[in-house]
């Protein structure tokens, strides 16, 4: 009986050391994101929340950090990310949409003992560059040629690329991306950089584009780096008389572009499946952080992928479940 009561005592001891070590090295994490009215960041949210089951499960926590405006970017984001070095979190997911302000930051959070992995934007070379341990998301300048190439195969030769964060290095890739990807293919296509307040302002949007698209008889293809700012472009397309002869693409999706590309009012969106980029990443992060793993694919790439007539149908199945 003794010795029953010291083999008892033992294993509680032992027990209660293995939960205390694993709530010493449970992850957690913040993860930097945009604003609560941008449809997008609601997937990635979608993402961050499913991936906070795993995490939480483990016993650690995720905090999700999302911007109040797009008006004073950098600077915003920048305080974002020294919130969470204050928070003294084991991970933080970061977008690196304005390297110039964000690196010394994300160099900061790296050197306080914060693992990283950039999301979304700034891609491998300056994953590495920084410190990250990876980068998850799309190649936004890959993207943005597949876009070019797409309008060049439909026929069009001049494109708009509609930028209403101009500045953001991650939306410039973009638009950079389409422009040299019609270029090459023998069209042409310029850059419309709207101030970043037009952002989520459908009217600003809609008569910017409008009154360029009847500046410029020559534009038969507009593309914006938004879904929602593609839900603007309709509109000013519709209004300058433009819908049988100008094709209209966008970067990522929402309901009524996928509406749109299904009565075939809109051409084409470009898929960046936000969802995965942000379930992945937070979920290998708080692998990394908890159980030492090293993920050897690098960069973890979930795009593009162009959504157009041909594959609607499958994609509003993924969107009738959220994760789309």
């Amino acid at each position: 009986m003794g010795r029953l009561k010291h083999f008892c005592a033992a294993l509680l001891a032992t027990t209660v050391l293995a939960f205390a070590a694993g709530s010493v090295s449970a992850a957690n994490i913040a993860v930097v994101g945009g604003k609560n009215d941008d449809a997008f960041w609601n997937i990635i949210k979608k993402g961050v929340d499913d991936a906070r089951l795993i995490v939480e499960a483990n016993g650690g926590t995720v905090n999700y950090l999302r911007l109040q405006s797009y008006d004073n970017f950098a600077p915003d984001v920048v305080q974002l990310i020294q919130t969470a070095i204050s928070q003294k979190v084991d991970g933080l997911v970061i977008p690196n949409w304005v390297p110039e302000g964000e690196d010394p930051a994300i160099k900061e959070a790296i050197k306080a003992g914060i693992k990283v992995i950039l999301m979304n934007a700034g891609g491998h070379e300056k994953a590495k560059e920084l410190g990250a341990i990876n980068y998850v998301g799309s190649d936004e300048y890959i993207a943005g040629v597949a876009g070019g190439e797409y309008f060049s195969k439909q026929g069009k030769k001049n494109v708009l690329c509609v930028n209403t964060v101009p500045g953001a290095a991650n939306l410039e890739a973009r638009c950079k991306g389409v422009i040299e990807g019609i270029t090459k293919a023998g069209g042409g296509a310029k850059q419309l950089p709207l101030p970043a307040t037009s952002f989520g302002d459908a009217t600003a949007v809609a008569e910017a584009i409008k009154a360029t698209l009847l500046q410029d008889a020559s534009i038969d293809g507009v593309i914006t780096i938004s879904a929602g700012d593609a839900d603007s472009a309709a509109i000013g397309v519709m209004q300058a008389g433009k819908t049988e002869t100008v094709l209209l693409g966008t970067f990522d999706l929402n309901q009524s572009g996928l509406d749109r590309i299904k009565d075939g009012t809109q051409g084409f969106a470009i898929d960046q499946q936000p969802y995965l980029q942000s379930f992945l990443a937070v979920t290998l992060l708080s692998s990394a952080i908890d159980f030492g793993t090293d993920l050897p694919t690098a960069p973890v790439l979930t795009g593009p992928g162009i959504v157009d007539k041909s594959n609607i149908e499958a994609t509003l199945a993924g969107v009738s479940k959220g994760a789309r």
